[in-house]
């Protein structure tokens, strides 16, 4: 089975991750390149819609079920992704690059033995041997990575490989009740933002920088996000400064985020901003200094004060 994909769904209190959809199709394109198949591998308490894997390639998913393993568990999960990675005769594993994905991912390539490639934006499969693109130096650079060993545990990075729309099909789910699970690691409270879309899922993101001068001003941000239908996100500076949740810190020290559209308010693009978002697919920037180094990576610029042009903006779209 060196060619079958063993695919890991993450699920929060219940729901299957986007990113864990994305995951599942990008899994099923390259099996198919490789002349393998793909399993899926959920774990959690009650999950709901588990069949509609199928739909994204994922003809058959297996449903470790318990309801301690509800909310994460590093130990637990590590553990019985790597049996059931043993007991399938997996040598691939695909995992989403989400703050899940970055933590469990090199727990099971320590206990398999396996190389562990991070945040992966595209495939290729040259001369029998899977080859891996990644961003490098802040996502200035692109390589190629290829893994030596027997076997291999690849992060995907969100919003990058697309789920596309999915089929009818649904999936075969085989529910494997387990007890005695490890819990020595777990995690025992979430405390999340009610009402507000995620950065790390958006597929539209509005983003404030220290342009915009303080808290209040931004609710022209979130104003604006919620007539995109976007979610709100912030630079490092207005995070450390508290005017925004940590939640909504996109760059290399907050979230990496690749949505289809990115408007940066008042954000001068530091290189570690840029790491977590200059792989958007359009990406719209309003900063009164010419020479900022956002406007690199923007696709449309506007060089003009925010605090003039987002009124504008919010007005237009407001006819």
């Amino acid at each position: 089975m060196a060619n079958n994909i063993l695919v890991f769904i993450e699920q929060r209190d219940g729901k299957i991750k986007k990113a864990s959809f994305e995951a599942a199709k990008a899994a099923s394109d390259f099996a198919a390149k490789l002349g393998g198949e793909i399993k899926a591998v959920v774990i959690g308490g009650e999950v709901e819609n588990v069949a509609q894997l199928g739909g994204y390639g994922a003809a058959n998913v297996v449903h470790i079920k318990n309801s301690e393993l509800t909310k994460y568990s590093s130990s637990a999960y590590a553990e019985l992704l790597t049996k059931e990675m043993s007991d399938g005769g997996f040598d691939i594993l695909f995992i989403s690059n989400t703050a899940m994905g970055r933590d469990l991912a090199p727990r099971v390539a320590v206990q398999n033995n396996a190389a562990a490639i991070i945040d992966c934006t595209a495939f290729d499969y040259q001369d029998g041997t899977i080859v891996a693109t990644r961003p490098v130096y802040a996502g200035k650079a692109l390589v190629d990575v290829k893994a030596t060993t027997e076997k291999k545990v690849f992060t995907l990075r969100p919003n990058v490989f697309s789920a596309g729309s999915p089929s009818d099909a649904s999936a075969t789910v085989e529910v494997k009740e387990v007890s005695d699970v490890n819990l020595k690691s777990r995690v025992v409270e979430e405390k999340l933002s009610s009402g507000k879309l995620d950065v790390a899922e958006a597929d539209i993101i509005v983003s404030g920088g220290r342009g915009m001068k303080d808290a209040e001003s931004f609710k022209l941000v979130e104003e604006l996000a919620g007539l995109l239908g976007a979610a709100v996100g912030a630079s490092r500076a207005v995070v450390d400064a508290g005017w925004r949740p940590h939640s909504e810190q996109v760059g290399q020290t907050g979230k990496t985020v690749s949505p289809s559209l990115y408007v940066a308010l008042g954000i001068s693009g530091a290189i570690q901003h840029l790491a977590g978002m200059r792989s958007s697919k359009f990406i719209v920037a309003v900063n009164k200094d010419k020479d900022a180094p956002i406007f690199q990576v923007a696709d449309y610029g506007i060089v003009g004060d925010v605090f003039d042009v987002v009124p504008a903006m919010i007005e237009e779209l407001k006819k």
